[in-house]
């Protein structure tokens, strides 16, 4: 089809001139998106870091507890403290939303007790076994912080490459492509004003 074939009518600009603006707007607030979870996640990205370490002191506390409890007491007094152990960690997951995106929270109970609640005798057992019990405890409590905020932080990178992908989508093919459609309807209208412009003259002389 010939250029001088199509003839776009006002209607088109002005709905071509709606769909710009949109996508115009679209972008700006999926910019805003993108930064603000760039924010957020670089925030949990420092708390993930000191969560890490940690992390990895309790780990490292824990082991050396147990090994010195196991040298004093035994393994099998060790295992038979474990099973000895009443009531289990509750552990309870539900969501909360940053900047648009649902993220775990992770809420738990009943990790850290008290030495009477714990369920074993506390008179055939040393001391070693009680701070095994308690660095095991401390341990839980900073997997379940770690699990949280690093659960949290690859669904904000998804996010934040959905959005930019998206971002790009639009800056770089979908409004250029709009704003080409939408020059060309200016100067064929244009054009088809002068020829309008010429005929009516024509006509008159």
């Amino acid at each position: 089809m010939a250029i001088r074939d199509i003839k776009p009518t006002r209607s088109e600009l002005i709905e071509l001139k709606k769909r710009i603006k949109l996508a115009e707007s679209g972008h700006k607030l999926l910019k805003m998106k993108r930064d603000g979870l760039i924010l957020e996640f670089f925030e949990l990205l420092n708390k993930a870091k000191d969560v890490r370490s940690e992390l990895d002191t309790a780990y490292a506390a824990a082991n050396e507890k147990i090994g010195l409890a196991k040298a004093v007491e035994g393994a099998v007094s060790i295992k038979s403290t474990a099973f000895a152990l009443k009531d289990m960690p509750h552990i309870e997951l539900k969501s909360k939303n940053v900047m648009g995106v649902v993220v775990p929270k992770i809420e738990s109970s009943q990790i850290r007790k008290n030495l009477c609640d714990r369920g074993y005798g506390i008179i055939g057992t040393s001391s070693c076994i009680d701070e095994a019990v308690e660095a095991h405890e401390t341990l839980v409590e900073k997997i379940i912080v770690a699990a949280e905020i690093e659960t949290a932080m690859k669904k904000l990178l998804d996010d934040i490459e959905r959005t930019k992908r998206r971002v790009n989508a639009l800056e770089f093919r979908v409004i250029p492509e709009l704003t080409g459609a939408e020059r060309f309807i200016e100067l064929r209208l244009e054009e088809m004003e002068r020829e309008n412009t010429f005929r009516l003259k024509r006509i008159k002389a």
